[in-house]
């Protein structure tokens, strides 16, 4: 039951909601600040992308050349920005799965992968 017969205060929950709401857009720009590496063939391709999953860089060690396969050099760079874009998921979870929670569920919001 909520005080004063019953109602919700709704100062408070607009006030709440709006705390929430800045809270949850300080995490996404945390993320956008954010940088996580994934790597492939052993660290011959090194993906960099942003904690919302921007491609930022990419590195990719001369060994891994081979100008007769080609084909296996776009897979390590497929699989390093892969990797990186999971290290990128698993941020967003740790960092806006709790706000999202706090806003009725985890696929409440817009526009978030969970």
């Amino acid at each position: 039951m909520f005080p004063g017969g019953g109602q919700p205060n709704m100062q408070q929950l607009l006030q709440q909601a709006q705390k929430m709401q800045q809270d949850l857009a300080a995490a996404q720009e945390e993320l956008a600040r954010t940088l996580v590496e994934g790597t492939a063939g052993g660290g011959l391709v090194k993906a960099t992308v942003t904690g919302s999953g921007e491609l930022q860089g990419l590195v990719i060690d001369p060994k891994a050349v081979d100008p007769e396969d080609t084909e296996t050099l776009a897979d390590l760079v497929v699989a390093a920005v892969r990797d990186a874009n999971e290290s990128a998921h698993k941020l967003q979870q740790d960092k806006l799965g709790p706000l999202a929670s706090g806003l009725g569920g985890g696929s409440g919001i817009p526009g978030l992968p969970f």
